[in-house]
């Protein structure tokens, strides 16, 4: 059977699954009809509608991997929750970070494949359920339908003593959606720009006094703001609950997710024409120097459990897995990386308008399996409090890349004609990486309450071992890392804190100067700030604001020697960030809700082999980012029901690249400043909503990584949504 009928046959498999379960979610029973009937009647009568009772985060789960509120962590943690994804209709991770400090998206404008994110200018690594997850080799992100979870979490800063490696810039978890004892969910269309076409639906309630279930499903057909792109998802995310005993829960989730994306998603356009004049005109945003041809396809699932006994009040057990196998495939890859022809070499483009097309096959395999079990121990001892969690996890996973890479047609700029190609598929003759990566840790954690002081503590010791499969070769890495906080929590809701941190990443490879292996990459955060929540404020407050500055630096970095391709290099690099950053997110009176944000950053490397890059600061990394989002909704009298708002994003320039031998000139990223707005108008258990972003179709460069690699922002996006609740 050819792949192409398999994926056929996937495609209308699952599409029977997801119109099967919103045929179950519209055929509700008589009895739940009409109790539905009732909600409503009461509702018109009261005239009182609550839409985000659940838009302010509390819960600091992902930080702490314990129950600890937020106001009592020590380091810098924005959830996005479920409420606030549904209020201003975010459709990717991308778009949830908008209105987040210290965290950027869309730096390649809407891709449709990825999501594309940075914190505190580092590239975080991706979680799901509190588990890593099968990211490949050079994209940190795996690209699962935000609709899927329940929230997304970013963890700003060093995680390592509780996560093992990651980057120093932090990470985020994405939180799935779980069963629930009482019937309940939705069933929701969106019809937006480009044909933005997606129909989606969650259910969850009991199967037995013991059993409870849910059930989300996706379907999304769409095209791109760049001419001939489209793309197709299919997602399918069960769950099950089982209450083994009065003390013991056993949760089984799974998600499955197929991809396909026909055509050059990322659109990569030449230097003239978006940031410098180009004699002919400037380049339209639609523009697309890929080819229709093009293919991108990317099959994943996961399959894990979670269980959770509790042998006290005050002693738990939790253990959680998931198996996850992810595997992508871009046989046809042509794009207009080549930039403008200057067939002479002087410098100068031969037309300005002549592009050199190139055609990239790529393939990957991630296969993986984590699992992280741990104690968790509350005690009280002559008024002190200990919260102590001790663990252990491990992780494996092994990871095959291939690639090919040919001259292609050249293409006009302005006038694009997709001709024939000599060779539309190269195959994949080049190995890209051929690994196994095998991880174990120990940690143990206290956050000890003394009256109103809180001090947390966390350590690890990881032990990693990484496999080269072609060469036949292995490193062995392993390291020490902690965290120490504290904070005080005022009477009025007011939490003073400071935190010290470490991380590490191992790499890859040998020093060409030394002959050693490389060290892990090693990195350390200092933060302080205060926080605050509602509690001195009257009933019907929710809040939560965070002020924060750090200071990051990671070290042993490898700086390449100069060379066409990266082989050579020495582990002598250092980059040091700083930043000072506001979030404030707020719920008055079930009615006004308001996301504020305020980022400064300043990166820089301190230390290179390559004498270019010392004093650069680090790529898509703004010094600015500033974000307000005000809501308002009427609950009651003439207007009840009906909601409005509006928000402003500005970022700044940022560099595109980082400077060095082969690439003398970096370009920078145009500065830009995008108004949002919302009107909705939510009866009983609809709502009607109309989203757009970008309101004003402001045209900006996000990004230029080189003279072929220019990049647009995200346009104009107008999305209607229709939801049906019960």
């Amino acid at each position: 059977m050819t792949q192409d009928k398999r994926l056929s046959i996937q495609s209308v498999a699952l599409k029977s699954v997801l119109l099967g379960a919103a045929a179950g979610l519209a055929l509700m029973s008589p009895a739940a009809v009409a109790q539905e009937q009732e909600e409503d009647a009461v509702s018109i009568q009261e005239k009182v509608v609550v839409i985000a009772p659940n838009y302010v985060p509390e819960d600091g789960a992902t930080a702490n991997k314990a129950n600890i509120p937020l106001i009592q962590t020590p380091q810098s943690v924005s959830v996005i929750t479920r409420d606030q994804i549904d209020l201003l209709a975010f459709i990717d991770a991308q778009q949830a970070v908008r209105y987040t400090s210290g965290a950027f998206g869309e730096n390649y404008g809407p891709d449709l494949r990825y999501d594309f994110v940075t914190v505190r200018g580092f590239t975080p690594k991706q979680y799901i359920d509190g588990l890593a997850a099968p990211v490949s080799t050079s994209i940190q992100s795996v690209g699962v339908d935000l609709y899927a979870f329940e929230s997304l979490d970013v963890l700003k800063g060093p995680a390592s003593a509780l996560y093992g490696s990651s980057p120093p810039g932090g990470l985020y978890n994405q939180i799935s959606r779980r069963p629930d004892s009482e019937f309940g969910g939705e069933i929701q269309a969106k019809y937006g720009s480009n044909d933005y076409k997606q129909i989606a639906g969650t259910v969850h309630g009991p199967l037995s006094e013991t059993v409870s279930y849910s059930l989300t499903g996706l379907y999304l057909d769409r095209e791109a703001e760049r001419d001939l792109v489209s793309a197709e998802r299919m997602l399918i995310a069960p769950a099950i609950t089982f209450q083994l005993t009065p003390d013991t829960t056993l949760t089984g989730l799974a998600y499955y997710q197929n991809d396909e994306v026909l055509g050059d998603t990322n659109g990569f356009l030449p230097v003239y024409g978006t940031l410098l004049p180009n004699p002919l005109g400037k380049i339209d945003p639609s523009t697309n120097l890929g080819d229709p041809n093009n293919r991108f396809e990317r099959d994943q699932w996961s399959v894990g459990y979670e269980l959770v006994h509790n042998f006290s009040d005050t002693l738990s057990f939790i253990s959680n897995l998931k198996w996850n196998d992810y595997e992508e495939d871009t046989p046809t890859g042509i794009y207009g990386g080549g930039g403008l022809v200057d067939a002479d070499f002087d410098g100068t483009p031969d037309d300005y308008r002549t592009v050199q097309q190139y055609n990239f096959s790529y393939r990957e395999a991630v296969e993986s399996v984590t699992t992280d079990n741990r104690i968790d121990l509350s005690l009280d001892q002559g008024g002190i409090s200990h919260g102590i969690i001790a663990g252990l996890d491990y992780r494996k996973v092994e990871n095959k890349a291939d690639f090919g890479f040919i001259f292609a047609n050249q293409i006009d700029l302005f006038n694009p004609v997709y001709a024939p190609q000599a060779t539309l598929e190269p195959g994949y003759p080049f190995g890209f990486n051929n690994q196994t990566m095998k991880q174990t840790g120990l940690y143990v954690q206290d956050h000890i309450g003394i009256g109103k002081f809180f001090l947390t503590l966390s350590a690890r010791q990881d032990w990693v071992k990484i496999e080269n499969n072609a060469a036949s070769t292995e490193t062995e890495q392993d390291k020490f890392t902690w965290r120490i906080g504290g904070n005080y929590v005022f009477d009025n809701g007011f939490a003073p804190y400071a935190s010290y941190a470490t991380s590490f990443e191992p790499v890859l490879g040998t020093d060409s100067l030394t002959g050693n292996s490389f060290e892990p990459s090693e990195g350390e955060q200092m933060e302080a700030g205060i926080k605050w929540d509602a509690r001195g404020l009257p009933d019907g407050y929710k809040l939560l604001l965070t002020a924060a500055a750090y200071q990051i630096t990671q070290s042993n970095l490898v700086s390449t020697s100069p060379s066409i391709t990266p082989v050579f290099g020495t582990q002598v690099g250092e980059v040091e960030v700083n930043g000072l950053e506001f979030e404030l997110v707020s719920r008055i009176n079930d009615a006004l809700s308001i996301n504020a944000s305020y980022t400064v950053t300043d990166s820089e490397v301190t230390k290179s082999g390559t004498p270019q890059e010392v004093g650069a600061e680090l790529p898509v990394t703004p010094e600015n980012k500033a974000s307000l989002f005000v809501d308002y909704s009427f609950r009651d009298g003439m207007l009840a029901g009906l909601g409005i708002g509006g928000g402003i994003r500005f970022t700044s320039e940022s560099q595109g690249a980082m400077p060095g031998p082969f690439n003398p000139v970096v370009y920078t990223g145009e500065d830009s400043t995008l108004f949002d707005a919302i009107i909705r108008y939510d009866m009983g258990n609809w709502r009607l909503a109309l989203n757009a972003s970008n309101l004003f179709d402001e045209e900006y460069v996000a990004r230029c990584a080189g003279p072929a690699g220019c990049t647009y922002g995200a346009g104009r996006q107008i999305i209607a949504t229709v939801t049906r609740k019960f």
